[in-house]
C-alpha cells in the first residue's frame, strides 16, 4: 500500500474524483505541452454525466484557459468510468500530444496499465487481517505501525490535515445562507449547532455530531478548503467525529493525530483491495469507507484493542453495503450531505457496540471490503455517480 497522505489530500471541493482529480490532470498535461495553442478535453462516463455539477469543467479550464470541453456520458471506458482524454492542438488544429487519464477517487489518478500517481509502495502488509496479527504478536497500536512504515514525519502532515479539518468545522458552523447550484439549498450546519446547545447530555452529543458534519460537507458543497477522508462527497463524517470528542473529551492533539493515523490506515486497506471511488463502487466506496474509519479512530481514543477496533470499522461499512451515490442535478449536496452526517452518528454507535464486545466475530473488515467491491461491480451504472437513477432520477421525474 501506498502512504495515507493519498487518503487524506487537502483540496477545494466538491468532488475530489470529479474536481480535484480533473484539475490536477490539466496541470500535468499543461505542464508537458507548453508549445500548444489549444486544447480538447474530452470527458467521458460517470465523469461527463455528472461533471457540470461537480464543476469538472470549471476544475479543467482554470487550468487550461484555451480548452474545449466534450462531454461523452453513453461512453464509458473500459478502465473506470471516470475516464478524461486531453488532447494539445497546434496553431493549425492538428493533434501534438494526447492523453488518456484516470480520476479513480479521492484525487488520484491512475492510466490504464501503469501504477497510479508513481507513488512507492511502502506498507509490507495489505489486509486489515493480516495488519491485525501483527499488532497483536508485537503488542503495537495501528498507529504505531503506521509510523513504522511512513516515518516520524507523517506526524506534521497529519497535523496539517487536522488543522485544516477543524477549520472546516469552524467556518461551516459560523457559515449561512444558499449552498451554489440549481437546487438553492440552504446551509442547516448553523441552525443545528444553535439549536443543539439547547439540548442536553444524549440529544446534544447526536446533535453536535449532525452539526459539525454539516459544517465540513457543505464546505465542501460550496467549493471551500476541506480534507479528502476518504473523498470530497465524504469528508465530513471523520472531521465531525474526532472534531466534537476532541472537545467534549479534551483529547489531546497527539491521540488525535494516533486516531487519525489509524482511521487512514483503514482508508488505505480499502482503497488498494477494493475502491473509493463512487463512479467505480458506488456511495459504499465513500460515506461507507469514511464511516469505517471514523469508527476506527473513535474506538482507539475510548481505548478500544486492535480487534476491537477492527470490529467497529467492521460494522461501519459493513452497513453501508449496497448504498447507491445517486446525486440530484449531479450535485454533492442531496443526499450526500445528509448522509456524511448520519455516517458519523453511526460511527459512534459502532464504537459503543464493539465496546461491549471482546472484538471476537465472524465477518472480517476484508471480507467486508471484498463483498463491496463485488456489490459495486454488481450495481448498474445507473447507480453509480451518473445522477440517472435512484433519488435523481426521482427528483427530476418530479421538477
Amino acid at each position: 500500500m501506498k502512504t495515507i497522505r493519498e487518503i487524506f489530500r487537502i483540496g477545494y471541493g466538491p468532488s475530489s474524483s470529479h474536481t480535484m482529480g480533473p484539475r490536477k490532470a490539466a496541470e500535468i498535461f499543461v505542464g508537458r505541452t507548453q508549445e500548444a495553442a489549444s486544447y480538447v478535453v474530452t470527458l467521458y462516463g460517470s465523469l461527463a454525466a455528472t461533471g457540470k455539477g461537480h464543476m469538472t469543467d470549471v476544475a479543467i479550464l482554470d487550468v487550461l484557459k484555451n480548452a474545449t470541453i466534450r462531454w461523452e456520458p453513453d461512453v464509458f471506458l473500459p478502465y473506470h468510468p471516470n475516464g478524461m482524454k486531453f488532447e494539445a492542438l497546434d496553431t493549425d488544429g492538428k493533434v501534438i500530444d494526447s492523453w488518456t487519464v484516470y480520476s479513480v477517487g479521492g484525487g488520484a489518478l491512475e492510466e490504464e496499465g501503469k501504477q497510479g500517481d508513481e507513488l512507492p509502495e511502502i506498507y509490507h502488509l495489505n489486509t486489515m487481517t493480516e495488519i491485525l496479527r501483527y499488532c497483536e504478536e508485537s503488542g503495537k497500536s495501528f498507529w504505531e505501525y503506521v509510523e513504522e512504515c511512513e516515518g516520524k514525519e507523517i506526524w506534521d502532515y497529519l497535523r496539517d490535515v487536522w488543522q485544516v479539518m477543524c477549520e472546516a468545522v469552524e467556518r461551516g458552523i459560523d457559515a449561512e445562507g444558499v449552498l451554489p447550484g440549481p437546487l438553492h439549498l440552504a446551509r442547516k450546519a448553523a441552525s443545528y449547532y444553535v439549536k443543539a446547545t439547547g439540548y442536553r447530555d444524549n440529544v446534544r452529543t447526536r446533535a453536535l455530531v449532525f452539526a459539525y458534519a454539516l459544517a465540513v460537507s457543505e464546505e465542501n458543497a460550496a467549493g471551500g478548503r476541506i480534507v479528502t477522508a476518504p473523498t470530497c462527497g465524504s469528508c465530513g463524517v471523520l472531521p465531525s467525529v474526532l472534531y466534537h470528542v476532541g472537545k467534549s473529551k479534551n483529547f489531546s492533539e497527539p491521540r488525535i493525530l494516533r486516531a487519525l493515523a489509524t482511521a487512514g490506515l483503514f482508508g488505505n486497506v480499502v482503497k488498494h483491495n477494493a475502491s473509493i471511488s463512487g463512479a467505480e463502487v458506488g456511495c459504499q466506496g465513500e460515506v461507507g469507507v469514511a464511516c469505517a474509519m471514523a469508527a476506527a479512530a473513535a474506538t482507539q481514543l475510548f481505548g478500544g484493542t486492535p480487534s476491537q477496533i477492527e470490529y467497529a470499522a467492521e460494522m461501519g461499512l459493513e452497513h453501508h453495503l449496497g448504498m447507491t451515490c445517486d446525486p440530484v442535478c449531479g450535485l454533492v449536496q442531496i443526499p450526500c450531505i445528509e448522509r456524511n452526517a448520519y455516517a458519523a452518528a453511526r460511527a459512534l454507535d459502532t464504537n459503543v457496540y464493539a465496546s461491549f464486545s471482546d472484538g471476537l466475530h465472524r465477518v472480517s473488515f476484508d471480507k467486508v471490503v471484498e463483498v463491496m467491491k463485488e456489490t459495486g461491480h454488481d450495481l448498474p451504472s445507473l447507480y453509480k455517480e451518473t445522477a440517472q437513477g435512484g433519488l435523481a432520477k426521482e427528483y427530476r421525474t418530479k421538477v
